[in-house]
């Protein structure tokens, strides 16, 4: 088994045993999706206010933080048009997202990893903004893996629980 393929592996893994039993058991007036946007755009909120805040304490000057900016468009680009394909996943069918993120989701851990290490190693006159920055990273990442999350049915999530529900009485006698 190649590297891509354990990395593959573990992204499935992840996908399927952490968030998507975290996804079905959100309430039905909040699908995965609406919060894993959510959590999308809090990432750019917080991208913003890490930017910002380097700019406000004096270490960087604008033309200093155009890199930074230039980031922060591809990220609010990516959330649009993340936001623009949103129609395409349906109740009851495959998520498209699922396989268009496959490659960004595996992606997107060690920059996160690397974020917290930077936050976590700041000199303290950047430790905010670095901590803004690695906040912004590791919402990111919960928000790409439950946007890629399949939405079952309504019917469905209270059938499980139901079932649950007798199970749980079953084992009891």
């Amino acid at each position: 088994m190649s590297f891509g393929d354990r990395i593959n592996q573990f992204d499935v893994w992840l996908l399927d045993r952490v968030f998507q039993p975290f996804a079905d058991r959100l309430p039905e007036r909040l699908p995965a999706l609406a919060l894993g946007m959510n959590f999308q755009f809090g990432a750019i909120m917080l991208s913003a206010a890490s930017i910002v805040a380097m700019i406000v304490i004096g270490h960087m000057s604008i033309s200093d933080a155009m890199f930074n900016v230039l980031v922060w468009c591809l990220g609010l680009a990516f959330y649009v048009g993340i936001n623009r394909v949103r129609p395409l996943v349906r109740p009851g069918h495959m998520n498209p997202l699922r396989v268009m993120l496959s490659g960004m989701r595996p992606l997107s851990i060690p920059f996160a990893i690397y974020a917290l290490y930077q936050g976590a190693t700041a000199p303290p006159h950047f430790e905010i903004a670095l901590w803004f920055n690695s906040l912004a990273n590791i919402i990111f990442v919960a928000g790409i893996y439950l946007i890629s999350c399949e939405v079952r049915p309504p019917g469905h999530r209270q059938t499980a629980r139901a079932r649950f529900g007798r199970m749980q009485e079953q084992g009891g006698l």
